[in-house]
């Protein structure tokens, strides 16, 4: 029985890590969003965004992570059947793939105008993208948020004896 414990111990404690550092950085474009959107010049924004990497590693670490923050609570949930601990981390796994879901009709419609872009004059569309690409991060982080309230309640839920 120990080592079920051990084992159950070592996924919630990695699921939870996972989830933490899935929302971690769409909490910092959240963060970063007012100063984006209400002081930072047309020019600034697309130097910062488009052409000089800012977000390069958001696709390398984040991608991977956002697809292990749905795994992991659903292999959770499948591990543990207590209810309401089920339920809280069956809908933590529900929540984080909603979100990404969302970042593909969100974001990425706006990464891909984004991916256009040339240095040069200001599109005539920069104000439409830069709202849809800043707005887009803010819902996906509201419901990241949501899944990771849900699992930390599941995981408190969780018997372990």
């Amino acid at each position: 029985m120990t080592e079920i414990r051990g084992f159950l111990l070592f996924w919630c404690a990695l699921t939870a890590t996972i989830a933490a550092l899935s929302l971690g950085p769409s909490f910092a474009h959240v963060l970063e969003s007012v100063p984006r959107l209400t002081k930072w010049s047309p020019s600034l924004w697309r130097e910062t965004t488009v052409f000089n990497g800012q977000f390069l590693l958001f696709a390398v670490i984040g991608a991977p992570l956002d697809v292990a923050a749905i795994a992991c609570p659903g292999l959770l949930a499948l591990l543990r059947a207590d209810r309401p601990a089920f339920w809280f981390v069956l809908a933590a796994a529900v929540l984080y793939a909603v979100s990404l879901a969302m970042w593909s009709v969100l974001v990425k419609p706006a990464n891909d105008v984004l991916a256009t872009w040339v240095p040069g004059p200001i599109p005539e569309n920069f104000d439409a993208i830069r709202l849809r690409w800043e707005t887009g991060h803010m819902v996906v982080t509201g419901i990241k948020a949501a899944g990771f309230v849900s699992l930390v309640v599941g995981l408190l839920s969780i018997r372990h004896g």
